[in-house]
């Protein structure tokens, strides 16, 4: 059973009680596609549209080979930016919203979702700041430029680079999460935390800065 992502990425409201330096260096809301665009589209459901032609079949592999899952991401680094922090493995919390680690220089890896470099969205999301903790590892996302690199370390060692497409400002309410945790379509990075103004009745910032890479050449 897929955990529901309907309400995965509002975890990324950290309560804290009082925003840092994010509202005083306010980067443009956007560069370069906009996300829709650039994250692949989600999967029809089921019974949507014709029904595909049905192959003929001669044999069956009675012993189909076991299809082995990609190494879970270990690390991630946005080096003109700064950024080199460690990934964690993570879920959905009791609430339904996505988990994150609570050290702020650490970063989660929806892990229900796709591993980097696997087809659909693979969503990588940290805090970006927190009152006692200062300015998490995620906190320059909001700098992040078209055409960057990011570089992706799994478990194994094996490193993927990938390149900036997309970088916007979404309001919580409206970020587009099928598209966020698409499983299927062209493989795409998905990184996110917090942005926008702070909101101090709600002990959270308004939106989320999302920024979207694909595979570097």
């Amino acid at each position: 059973m897929r955990p529901a992502a309907a309400s995965a990425v509002l975890g990324l409201a950290l309560a804290v009680g009082a925003p840092t330096a994010w509202v005083l260096t306010r980067p443009e809301a956007a560069a370069g596609i906009p996300v829709e665009q650039a994250l692949p589209a989600p999967a029809p459901e089921a019974g949507a549209g014709p029904l595909p032609a049905i192959p003929s079949v001669t044999t069956l592999d009675a012993a189909p080979a076991a299809v082995r899952p990609a190494p879970a991401p270990a690390r991630i680094s946005v080096p003109a930016l700064g950024v080199d922090a460690p990934v964690d493995p993570v879920g959905i919390a009791a609430d339904g919203q996505m988990e994150l680690p609570e050290d702020v220089s650490r970063v989660g890896w929806y892990r229900f979702g796709p591993a980097p470099g696997a087809d659909g969205s693979a969503v990588v999301a940290g805090h970006v700041d927190d009152r006692e903790q200062g300015p998490g590892a995620l906190f320059p996302l909001q700098d992040a430029g078209v055409g960057e690199e990011i570089t992706v370390t799994d478990a194994e060692g094996t490193t993927t680079r990938w390149r900036v497409v997309s970088r916007e400002v979404i309001t919580k309410q409206v970020l587009p999460l099928e598209r966020l945790f698409a499983r299927d379509g062209a493989p795409r990075l998905t990184v996110i935390t917090c942005g926008g103004p702070f909101l101090p009745e709600y002990r959270s910032y308004r939106d989320n800065v999302v920024v979207v890479a694909e595979p570097a050449p």
